[in-house]
């Protein structure tokens, strides 16, 4: 008897399992938007534009394996620029978007998956160049380059400063060898990647500012039971080491 009632209590719980999967709709899809933020997400071919298997990195890694644990549909795309992503995901029911840092000022605007990775945020100089700041407010003297609406950027600020903000951070690398600003404030080790991309190594760290998280950022309007059955996927992912087989795997 108990034995019947065990079975009998195993099957209901299975197939509520399956009633709650069932509650979005067959054709129900996710709109994945990313931008070139190596090496955590990146075209292969290096472009500004690509979709699905053209893209790479370790966050893409990691997204496609966890939206494929979850079950859930999705289409994959790299575009430019960062903030008309941004301002689409805001907008559009269903979007998603990363890898996006997870700050308080923008933790009330999305729905969150996460952590893919850990970062932090740097101000960077020339080789050679002799700045010395301890603080941001000792920074706010001197020019500073930053990457428009992405969170090092807003944080900047949210401080009162006024950095220069480009629509592409790779701008920055040439606007600081050829001294149109004096630091460059952007996220490690994303800065020195593309630095290196672009022939350019011996950047100097004048102040790391902040460590950060990036996250998959959805819609408001996603609803819950994909949040949960992505982050239910991601911490399981985690714990079977492919979240660090993944990062190892790049850096």
């Amino acid at each position: 008897m108990l034995k019947t009632l065990k079975i009998g209590l195993l099957f209901g719980l299975a197939m509520a399992a399956c009633a709650a999967r069932a509650e979005l709709p067959e054709d129900y899809k996710v709109v994945l938007l990313t931008e070139n933020f190596p090496p955590f997400n990146m075209a292969v071919d290096d472009k500004n534009f690509a979709r699905d298997d053209g893209i790479d990195g370790i966050s893409a890694d990691i997204v496609r394996e966890m939206f494929k644990r979850a079950g859930i549909k999705y289409s994959l795309t790299l575009r430019f620029p960062w903030d008309r992503l941004y301002r689409l995901t805001l907008e559009k029911p269903n979007y998603a978007l990363f890898s996006t840092t997870f700050t308080p000022e923008r933790e009330p605007l999305f729905k969150w998956v996460g952590p893919l990775a850990k970062t932090g945020w740097v101000l960077l100089s020339a080789p050679g160049n002799t700045i010395s700041v301890a603080t941001l407010k000792d920074a706010a003297q001197y020019t500073i380059g930053a990457y428009k609406n992405d969170a090092v950027s807003q944080h900047l600020e949210s401080q009162g400063m006024s950095p220069i903000n480009a629509l592409r951070d790779q701008q920055n690398i040439a606007k600081l060898m050829d001294g149109k600003i004096d630091l460059w404030a952007t996220t490690d080790p994303v800065g020195r990647y593309l630095a290196k991309q672009e022939g350019v190594t011996g950047l100097n760290t004048v102040l790391r500012f902040n460590e950060a998280e990036l996250y998959l950022a959805l819609n408001k309007d996603t609803p819950d039971e994909v949040v949960e059955r992505l982050q239910k996927a991601l911490d399981e992912l985690r714990k079977e080491g492919f979240v660090d087989d993944m990062t190892n795997s790049y850096l």
